[in-house]
């Protein structure tokens, strides 16, 4: 299946000194010619120091900064934007009511003309859920929410009315061989991973291509989505059938630094 290549950003709220400057970088993204602008489903900003089998490294202190909600957001989003598709990167589930959350995304989609991506994960940062009274639980549970949920919310997207302005693309965070990838393989639009190296992702997008045919999919019909690590590292992941690229982009006090999703978007560019 041939695709276009995409560039996504992922624009965090943690840590903006107000909300004017995250509006103000989305509609900058815009501009630019991202294809994909996406925020995140955290109520604390995540302090991390780099990335593990596909997982942040959180800091052992993790402070309160300034900070805004992801869903409230997208839906603003919908109106302030016209061209590039709009999600979460990703939204929990664990703390989401899968239902309540089917309609949020219809609605956004009808905002936005049918613009959104439904970006859905297991969850993992435990800030989130016991400052806000939620049970963190184990990694089963969570799996197991994750799991009900994603059949929730295809059976809510069925019913409602009206009914969303196209079959809105699920994209599923994570690279766990035992629960996440079987969870794309029976779900997901778009697969996201924030593998580190070209072999962890070679191991496990083949993985997903097994899986997908024991369930009588084609997995070539779902997306494949990584992020950025330098133009050399792309063309390997290009090769591999990756079509979307992503980065995040972190506020400072002087707002919000482009320069790499330039770079990204020059790449783009000379791909097609």
């Amino acid at each position: 299946m041939s695709r276009p290549v995409r560039v996504g950003v992922q624009l965090w709220p943690g840590g903006a000194p107000d909300y004017r400057t995250w509006r103000n970088a989305v509609i900058r993204a815009e501009v630019l010619g991202v294809d994909i602008i996406f925020g995140y489903d955290h109520f604390h900003a995540p302090a991390a120091s780099g990335v593990t089998g596909g997982l942040p490294v959180l800091d052992e202190v993790q402070p309160d900064v300034n900070n805004f909600e992801g869903w409230t957001a997208l839906a603003t989003w919908g109106e302030i934007t016209q061209r590039p598709e709009i999600g979460t990167l990703v939204t929990g589930i664990g703390y989401r009511n899968p239902d309540l959350l089917a309609d949020m995304a219809r609605t956004v989609d009808h905002i936005s003309g049918g613009r959104l991506i439904l970006g859905i994960g297991a969850g993992w940062y435990e800030k989130d859920y016991t400052s806000y009274g939620y049970d963190f639980g184990t990694v089963k549970s969570r799996f197991d929410q994750f799991d009900a949920g994603l059949e929730r919310i295809t059976a809510r997207l069925s019913t409602l009315q009206p009914a969303p302005l196209r079959k809105i693309p699920i994209l599923i965070g994570g690279a766990g061989p035992k629960r996440a990838l079987p969870a794309v393989a029976r779900h997901a639009d778009i697969w996201h991973t924030n593998l580190q190296t070209f072999e962890e992702f070679s191991d496990a997008t083949a993985r997903v291509d097994d899986l997908a045919a024991e369930m009588g999919r084609d997995g070539s019909a779902i997306e494949r989505s990584v992020r950025w690590h330098g133009a050399p590292s792309a063309d390997a992941f290009r090769g591999a059938g990756v079509t979307t690229f992503t980065t995040e982009i972190h506020p400072t006090s002087d707002g919000y630094d482009f320069s790499v999703v330039e770079h990204m978007l020059a790449w783009r560019d000379a791909q097609q």
